[in-house]
Protein backbone atom coordinates (compact mmCIF):
# COMPACT_ATOMS: atom_id res chain seq x y z
CA UNK A 1 0.00 0.00 0.00
CA UNK A 2 1.34 3.41 -0.91
CA UNK A 3 2.12 5.86 2.26
CA UNK A 4 0.70 9.09 0.43
CA UNK A 5 -2.74 8.47 -1.10
CA UNK A 6 -1.28 12.09 -3.50
CA UNK A 7 2.14 10.20 -4.31
CA UNK A 8 2.61 11.16 -7.73
CA UNK A 9 5.04 9.23 -10.37
CA UNK A 10 5.71 11.33 -13.62
CA UNK A 11 6.64 9.21 -16.92
CA UNK A 12 8.57 11.98 -19.32
CA UNK A 13 7.92 10.82 -23.57
CA UNK A 14 11.55 11.33 -24.38
CA UNK A 15 12.12 9.25 -27.19
CA UNK A 16 11.46 11.36 -30.06
CA UNK A 17 13.00 11.27 -33.45
CA UNK A 18 12.70 15.46 -33.86
CA UNK A 19 13.79 14.56 -37.90
CA UNK A 20 12.89 18.27 -38.72
CA UNK A 21 14.95 19.83 -36.26
CA UNK A 22 17.99 18.09 -38.31
CA UNK A 23 20.83 18.47 -38.64
CA UNK A 24 20.70 19.22 -34.94
CA UNK A 25 19.19 15.69 -34.30
CA UNK A 26 21.10 14.25 -36.31
CA UNK A 27 23.29 12.27 -33.31
CA UNK A 28 20.76 13.09 -30.72
CA UNK A 29 17.16 12.81 -29.94
CA UNK A 30 15.16 16.37 -30.05
CA UNK A 31 14.55 16.25 -26.01
CA UNK A 32 18.96 16.40 -25.76
CA UNK A 33 19.40 19.39 -28.01
CA UNK A 34 20.86 22.24 -26.32
CA UNK A 35 18.93 25.26 -26.01
CA UNK A 36 19.25 28.89 -24.47
CA UNK A 37 23.04 28.68 -24.29
CA UNK A 38 23.85 26.25 -21.62
CA UNK A 39 20.15 24.19 -21.19
CA UNK A 40 19.00 21.10 -23.43
CA UNK A 41 15.31 20.82 -24.07
CA UNK A 42 14.62 18.21 -21.58
CA UNK A 43 15.34 20.70 -19.04
CA UNK A 44 12.30 22.42 -19.36
CA UNK A 45 10.25 19.38 -18.38
CA UNK A 46 12.14 17.70 -15.84
CA UNK A 47 12.74 22.07 -13.53
CA UNK A 48 8.81 22.07 -13.69
CA UNK A 49 8.23 18.73 -12.14
CA UNK A 50 10.62 19.26 -9.69
CA UNK A 51 9.43 22.91 -8.98
CA UNK A 52 6.07 21.07 -8.79
CA UNK A 53 7.31 18.96 -5.94
CA UNK A 54 6.87 16.19 -7.87
CA UNK A 55 9.98 14.16 -6.83
CA UNK A 56 9.84 10.68 -8.54
CA UNK A 57 10.26 10.49 -12.38
CA UNK A 58 10.95 7.85 -15.26
CA UNK A 59 12.16 9.49 -18.70
CA UNK A 60 11.36 6.85 -21.29
CA UNK A 61 14.06 7.13 -23.91
CA UNK A 62 14.80 5.75 -26.91
CA UNK A 63 16.12 6.85 -30.42
CA UNK A 64 19.74 7.99 -29.97
CA UNK A 65 19.86 8.35 -26.10
CA UNK A 66 23.04 8.54 -24.94
CA UNK A 67 23.85 12.29 -25.75
CA UNK A 68 20.24 12.45 -23.54
CA UNK A 69 21.28 9.74 -21.49
CA UNK A 70 24.88 11.21 -20.07
CA UNK A 71 23.10 14.59 -19.80
CA UNK A 72 20.52 13.44 -17.10
CA UNK A 73 23.36 11.61 -15.44
CA UNK A 74 25.51 14.72 -15.14
CA UNK A 75 22.66 17.07 -14.14
CA UNK A 76 20.09 15.32 -12.70
CA UNK A 77 21.14 12.88 -10.58
CA UNK A 78 23.71 14.41 -8.25
CA UNK A 79 23.78 16.84 -5.95
CA UNK A 80 20.75 19.24 -4.44
CA UNK A 81 18.07 16.65 -5.44
CA UNK A 82 18.52 14.10 -2.29
CA UNK A 83 14.42 13.84 -2.33
CA UNK A 84 13.16 12.23 -5.74
CA UNK A 85 15.09 9.76 -8.43
CA UNK A 86 14.93 10.45 -12.28
CA UNK A 87 15.53 7.75 -14.06
CA UNK A 88 16.77 6.98 -17.00
CA UNK A 89 14.47 3.88 -18.81
CA UNK A 90 15.39 2.92 -22.68
CA UNK A 91 12.89 0.19 -23.98
CA UNK A 92 13.21 -3.09 -22.14
CA UNK A 93 11.58 -5.13 -25.07
CA UNK A 94 9.76 -7.11 -21.83
CA UNK A 95 5.82 -7.82 -23.93
CA UNK A 96 7.78 -7.78 -27.37
CA UNK A 97 10.65 -7.72 -28.97
CA UNK A 98 10.41 -4.39 -30.68
CA UNK A 99 10.81 -0.66 -29.97
CA UNK A 100 8.22 1.43 -28.61
CA UNK A 101 5.06 1.69 -31.34
CA UNK A 102 3.60 4.68 -29.95
CA UNK A 103 3.69 7.29 -27.26
CA UNK A 104 0.77 4.99 -25.42
CA UNK A 105 3.06 2.01 -26.04
CA UNK A 106 6.20 3.48 -24.21
CA UNK A 107 4.48 3.83 -21.44
CA UNK A 108 2.62 0.31 -21.57
CA UNK A 109 5.78 -1.58 -22.05
CA UNK A 110 7.34 0.00 -19.11
CA UNK A 111 3.99 -0.90 -16.86
CA UNK A 112 6.16 -2.66 -14.46
CA UNK A 113 7.36 0.83 -13.03
CA UNK A 114 3.84 1.93 -12.30
CA UNK A 115 3.01 -1.29 -10.40
CA UNK A 116 6.07 -1.15 -8.46
CA UNK A 117 5.58 2.74 -7.17
CA UNK A 118 2.25 2.13 -6.45
CA UNK A 119 1.20 6.22 -7.12
CA UNK A 120 -2.31 7.49 -7.01
CA UNK A 121 -1.96 9.26 -9.88
CA UNK A 122 0.56 9.02 -13.28
CA UNK A 123 1.94 12.88 -15.12
CA UNK A 124 2.20 11.87 -18.72
CA UNK A 125 4.71 14.63 -19.91
CA UNK A 126 6.18 15.11 -23.20
CA UNK A 127 10.30 15.97 -22.96
CA UNK A 128 10.40 18.17 -26.25
CA UNK A 129 8.77 21.47 -25.46
CA UNK A 130 9.87 24.76 -23.54
CA UNK A 131 7.72 25.94 -21.47
CA UNK A 132 7.07 26.85 -17.47
CA UNK A 133 4.23 25.47 -15.55
CA UNK A 134 3.06 24.59 -12.21
CA UNK A 135 1.80 21.12 -12.70
CA UNK A 136 0.39 21.19 -8.97
CA UNK A 137 -1.99 23.47 -9.82
CA UNK A 138 -3.02 20.80 -12.71
CA UNK A 139 -3.17 18.01 -10.45
CA UNK A 140 -5.32 20.01 -7.85
CA UNK A 141 -7.31 20.79 -10.66
CA UNK A 142 -7.46 17.36 -11.75
CA UNK A 143 -8.34 16.32 -8.00
CA UNK A 144 -11.40 18.72 -7.76
CA UNK A 145 -13.14 17.61 -10.94
CA UNK A 146 -12.95 13.71 -10.09
CA UNK A 147 -11.32 13.30 -13.47
CA UNK A 148 -10.11 10.09 -14.58
CA UNK A 149 -8.07 12.10 -17.39
CA UNK A 150 -6.98 15.59 -17.18
CA UNK A 151 -5.36 17.25 -20.57
CA UNK A 152 -3.17 20.63 -20.17
CA UNK A 153 -4.54 22.56 -23.64
CA UNK A 154 -3.65 25.74 -24.63
CA UNK A 155 -5.90 28.26 -26.66
CA UNK A 156 -4.81 28.37 -30.35
CA UNK A 157 -6.17 30.28 -33.66
CA UNK A 158 -8.20 27.54 -35.12
CA UNK A 159 -5.87 28.28 -38.28
CA UNK A 160 -3.18 26.41 -36.62
CA UNK A 161 -5.52 23.51 -35.76
CA UNK A 162 -4.16 21.14 -37.73
CA UNK A 163 -0.73 21.06 -36.06
CA UNK A 164 -2.45 20.00 -32.89
CA UNK A 165 -4.93 17.62 -31.09
CA UNK A 166 -7.65 19.55 -30.21
CA UNK A 167 -10.07 19.28 -27.23
CA UNK A 168 -13.84 20.44 -27.56
CA UNK A 169 -15.41 20.75 -23.91
CA UNK A 170 -18.38 22.07 -21.96
CA UNK A 171 -19.22 24.84 -19.49
CA UNK A 172 -17.60 22.77 -17.21
CA UNK A 173 -14.14 21.79 -19.28
CA UNK A 174 -15.53 18.53 -19.91
CA UNK A 175 -14.27 17.33 -22.57
CA UNK A 176 -17.21 16.18 -25.51
CA UNK A 177 -14.59 15.57 -28.51
CA UNK A 178 -10.98 14.92 -28.72
CA UNK A 179 -9.87 15.50 -33.14
CA UNK A 180 -6.27 14.75 -34.27
CA UNK A 181 -4.85 17.27 -35.83
CA UNK A 182 -8.08 18.67 -37.86
CA UNK A 183 -8.63 21.51 -40.59
CA UNK A 184 -10.82 23.74 -38.71
CA UNK A 185 -11.91 26.49 -41.74
CA UNK A 186 -13.74 29.13 -38.97
CA UNK A 187 -12.16 32.04 -37.43
CA UNK A 188 -12.29 31.27 -33.67
CA UNK A 189 -10.33 30.44 -30.17
CA UNK A 190 -9.60 26.31 -29.71
CA UNK A 191 -8.04 24.31 -27.19
CA UNK A 192 -5.12 21.94 -28.15
CA UNK A 193 -3.16 19.89 -26.40
CA UNK A 194 0.12 20.18 -25.22
CA UNK A 195 0.73 16.38 -24.85
CA UNK A 196 0.67 16.75 -21.22
CA UNK A 197 -1.74 14.43 -19.44
CA UNK A 198 -2.55 13.66 -15.34
CA UNK A 199 -3.96 10.23 -15.03
CA UNK A 200 -5.62 7.99 -12.51
CA UNK A 201 -3.76 5.23 -11.95
CA UNK A 202 -6.15 2.70 -12.04
CA UNK A 203 -7.79 4.14 -15.24
CA UNK A 204 -4.41 4.96 -16.79
CA UNK A 205 -3.09 0.68 -16.46
CA UNK A 206 -7.16 -0.91 -17.76
CA UNK A 207 -7.36 1.78 -20.96
CA UNK A 208 -3.27 0.74 -21.95
CA UNK A 209 -4.09 -3.01 -21.50
CA UNK A 210 -7.48 -2.78 -23.57
CA UNK A 211 -5.54 -0.75 -26.02
CA UNK A 212 -2.46 -2.95 -26.36
CA UNK A 213 -4.79 -6.05 -27.02
CA UNK A 214 -5.91 -3.62 -30.18
CA UNK A 215 -4.62 -2.87 -33.60
CA UNK A 216 -4.11 0.55 -33.25
CA UNK A 217 -1.10 3.06 -33.13
CA UNK A 218 -0.47 2.89 -29.37
CA UNK A 219 -0.69 6.76 -29.54
CA UNK A 220 -2.47 8.87 -26.66
CA UNK A 221 -3.48 11.40 -29.30
CA UNK A 222 -4.70 9.01 -31.63
CA UNK A 223 -6.11 6.33 -29.40
CA UNK A 224 -6.16 6.78 -26.27
CA UNK A 225 -7.58 10.11 -25.35
CA UNK A 226 -10.34 9.56 -27.86
CA UNK A 227 -11.18 6.10 -26.29
CA UNK A 228 -11.79 7.63 -23.28
CA UNK A 229 -13.52 10.18 -24.38
CA UNK A 230 -15.81 7.93 -26.54
CA UNK A 231 -16.48 5.58 -23.34
CA UNK A 232 -17.83 8.77 -21.84
CA UNK A 233 -14.94 8.42 -18.80
CA UNK A 234 -14.26 12.02 -16.96
CA UNK A 235 -11.98 13.37 -19.46
CA UNK A 236 -11.20 17.08 -18.47
CA UNK A 237 -9.39 19.64 -20.05
CA UNK A 238 -7.32 22.13 -17.74
CA UNK A 239 -6.92 25.21 -19.52
CA UNK A 240 -2.76 26.26 -19.12
CA UNK A 241 -3.44 29.85 -19.96
CA UNK A 242 -4.61 30.22 -15.90
CA UNK A 243 -1.06 29.02 -14.98
CA UNK A 244 0.86 30.64 -13.79
CA UNK A 245 4.61 30.65 -11.82
CA UNK A 246 5.74 32.54 -8.95
CA UNK A 247 7.83 35.87 -9.65
CA UNK A 248 6.52 36.18 -13.04
CA UNK A 249 7.31 39.39 -14.23
CA UNK A 250 5.04 42.15 -15.63
CA UNK A 251 6.69 42.05 -18.97
CA UNK A 252 6.95 38.26 -19.69
CA UNK A 253 3.92 36.43 -21.15
CA UNK A 254 1.24 35.34 -18.96
CA UNK A 255 1.79 31.77 -19.98
CA UNK A 256 4.46 30.21 -22.31
CA UNK A 257 4.74 27.53 -24.26
CA UNK A 258 6.85 26.60 -27.77
CA UNK A 259 6.67 23.56 -29.63
CA UNK A 260 10.63 23.69 -30.59
CA UNK A 261 9.98 20.80 -33.13
CA UNK A 262 11.26 23.04 -36.49
CA UNK A 263 14.38 25.17 -37.14
CA UNK A 264 12.29 27.85 -37.56
CA UNK A 265 10.12 27.65 -34.21
CA UNK A 266 13.56 26.92 -32.50
CA UNK A 267 15.15 29.92 -33.86
CA UNK A 268 12.51 32.12 -32.64
CA UNK A 269 12.09 30.43 -28.64
CA UNK A 270 15.60 31.37 -28.71
CA UNK A 271 15.60 34.60 -29.70
CA UNK A 272 12.58 35.35 -27.27
CA UNK A 273 14.99 34.98 -24.41
CA UNK A 274 16.85 38.41 -25.51
CA UNK A 275 15.85 42.09 -24.65
CA UNK A 276 15.36 43.86 -21.78
CA UNK A 277 11.96 42.40 -21.58
CA UNK A 278 11.98 38.92 -23.07
CA UNK A 279 8.86 36.90 -23.38
CA UNK A 280 10.55 33.96 -21.18
CA UNK A 281 13.38 35.63 -18.73
CA UNK A 282 15.40 32.47 -17.08
CA UNK A 283 16.21 34.74 -14.32
CA UNK A 284 13.22 33.26 -11.59
CA UNK A 285 14.90 32.59 -8.72
CA UNK A 286 11.41 30.66 -7.71
CA UNK A 287 10.82 28.87 -10.44
CA UNK A 288 14.60 27.88 -11.79
CA UNK A 289 15.02 26.05 -14.65
CA UNK A 290 18.20 23.74 -14.14
CA UNK A 291 21.32 23.04 -16.14
CA UNK A 292 24.17 20.36 -16.50
CA UNK A 293 27.32 22.02 -14.31
CA UNK A 294 30.47 21.81 -16.58
CA UNK A 295 32.31 23.62 -13.67
CA UNK A 296 33.79 26.74 -15.95
CA UNK A 297 35.24 29.58 -15.39
CA UNK A 298 33.38 32.84 -15.76
CA UNK A 299 32.74 34.40 -19.20
CA UNK A 300 35.52 36.54 -20.16
CA UNK A 301 35.75 39.10 -22.92
CA UNK A 302 38.26 42.44 -23.82
CA UNK A 303 38.20 44.98 -26.44
CA UNK A 304 35.02 43.77 -27.68
CA UNK A 305 31.01 45.00 -28.68
CA UNK A 306 28.17 42.97 -27.16
CA UNK A 307 24.82 43.59 -27.40
CA UNK A 308 21.61 42.15 -26.65
CA UNK A 309 22.92 38.50 -25.90
CA UNK A 310 23.63 35.86 -23.81
CA UNK A 311 26.94 34.80 -22.77
CA UNK A 312 27.54 31.88 -21.01
CA UNK A 313 30.57 30.54 -18.84
CA UNK A 314 33.95 29.50 -19.98
CA UNK A 315 33.68 31.49 -23.01
CA UNK A 316 36.32 34.15 -23.85
CA UNK A 317 35.42 36.51 -26.79
CA UNK A 318 38.55 38.60 -27.84
CA UNK A 319 38.13 41.94 -29.90
CA UNK A 320 35.00 40.91 -31.53
CA UNK A 321 30.95 42.59 -32.22
CA UNK A 322 28.91 40.00 -31.02
CA UNK A 323 25.07 41.17 -31.55
CA UNK A 324 21.22 39.28 -31.20
CA UNK A 325 22.84 36.17 -30.21
CA UNK A 326 23.27 33.12 -27.67
CA UNK A 327 26.71 32.16 -27.18
CA UNK A 328 26.93 28.75 -25.41
CA UNK A 329 29.50 27.28 -23.10
CA UNK A 330 33.36 27.57 -23.05
CA UNK A 331 33.36 28.90 -26.88
CA UNK A 332 36.45 30.78 -28.33
CA UNK A 333 35.58 33.93 -30.06
CA UNK A 334 38.96 35.31 -32.23
CA UNK A 335 39.95 39.11 -32.54
CA UNK A 336 37.99 40.65 -35.84
CA UNK A 337 35.03 38.67 -35.84
CA UNK A 338 31.21 39.10 -36.32
CA UNK A 339 28.61 37.31 -35.14
CA UNK A 340 24.88 38.58 -35.72
CA UNK A 341 21.90 37.33 -35.19
CA UNK A 342 23.14 33.77 -34.24
CA UNK A 343 23.16 30.49 -31.68
CA UNK A 344 27.28 28.90 -31.22
CA UNK A 345 26.60 25.61 -28.81
CA UNK A 346 29.57 24.60 -26.52
CA UNK A 347 32.95 24.04 -26.81
CA UNK A 348 32.80 25.69 -30.58
CA UNK A 349 36.06 27.89 -31.84
CA UNK A 350 35.55 30.55 -33.95
CA UNK A 351 38.86 31.94 -35.55
CA UNK A 352 40.03 35.13 -36.50
CA UNK A 353 37.97 37.43 -38.46
CA UNK A 354 35.04 35.42 -39.25
CA UNK A 355 31.84 36.65 -39.95
CA UNK A 356 28.55 35.07 -38.85
CA UNK A 357 25.51 35.74 -39.33
CA UNK A 358 21.86 34.15 -39.24
CA UNK A 359 23.06 30.88 -38.34
CA UNK A 360 23.48 28.15 -36.18
CA UNK A 361 26.95 26.62 -34.77
CA UNK A 362 25.91 23.20 -33.43
CA UNK A 363 28.82 22.07 -30.08
CA UNK A 364 32.37 21.04 -31.05
CA UNK A 365 33.35 23.19 -34.11
CA UNK A 366 36.19 24.86 -34.85
CA UNK A 367 35.41 27.42 -37.61
CA UNK A 368 38.75 28.44 -39.58
CA UNK A 369 40.04 32.06 -39.96
CA UNK A 370 38.27 34.27 -42.20
CA UNK A 371 34.83 32.38 -42.77
CA UNK A 372 32.02 34.15 -43.61
CA UNK A 373 28.52 31.76 -42.65
CA UNK A 374 25.09 32.94 -43.71
CA UNK A 375 25.77 35.87 -46.16
CA UNK A 376 26.06 33.41 -49.18
CA UNK A 377 23.15 31.20 -49.27
CA UNK A 378 24.12 29.20 -52.43
CA UNK A 379 27.88 28.31 -51.16
CA UNK A 380 25.86 27.75 -47.14
CA UNK A 381 23.35 25.39 -49.44
CA UNK A 382 26.87 23.53 -50.48
CA UNK A 383 28.62 23.71 -47.41
CA UNK A 384 25.90 23.41 -44.35
CA UNK A 385 22.34 22.79 -44.47
CA UNK A 386 20.06 25.47 -45.32
CA UNK A 387 16.55 25.36 -43.87
CA UNK A 388 13.70 26.23 -45.64
CA UNK A 389 13.49 29.07 -43.25
CA UNK A 390 16.95 30.61 -44.55
CA UNK A 391 18.45 29.64 -41.55
CA UNK A 392 21.92 28.14 -41.88
CA UNK A 393 22.55 25.12 -39.71
CA UNK A 394 26.67 24.04 -39.25
CA UNK A 395 26.26 20.35 -37.84
CA UNK A 396 28.03 19.02 -34.98
CA UNK A 397 31.69 18.96 -35.14
CA UNK A 398 34.15 16.30 -33.71
CA UNK A 399 34.36 16.15 -29.58
CA UNK A 400 37.79 17.00 -28.62
CA UNK A 401 39.79 16.54 -25.79
CA UNK A 402 37.98 19.47 -22.85
CA UNK A 403 38.60 20.08 -19.43
CA UNK A 404 35.69 21.91 -18.30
Amino acid sequence: MRKNKEEVLAMVMAGGKGERLYPLTLERTKPSVPFGGKYRIIDFALSNLVNSGIYSTYVLVQYKSQSLIEHIRSAWTKGGFSKHFIGVVPPQMRMQQQWYRGTADSIYQNINLIYDFKPRLVAVFGGDHVYRMNIKDMIDYHIKKKSQLTISTIPVESKYAYQFGIVKVGSDYRVKQFLEKPALPEKETVLASMGNYIFNTDFLMETLENDAKKNTAHDFGKDIVPYSVERQAPVFAYDFSNNRIPSLKKYEAEYYWKDVGTISSYWQANAELLGRQPKLDLDNQDWPIYASNLNCPPAYTVDSDINNSLICEGTRVFASKIKNSIIGRAVTVEEGCSIENSMVMDFTHIDKSSSIKGTIIDRFNTISPKTKIGYNKDSDKEKYCLDSSGITVVRRGSRKAYYF
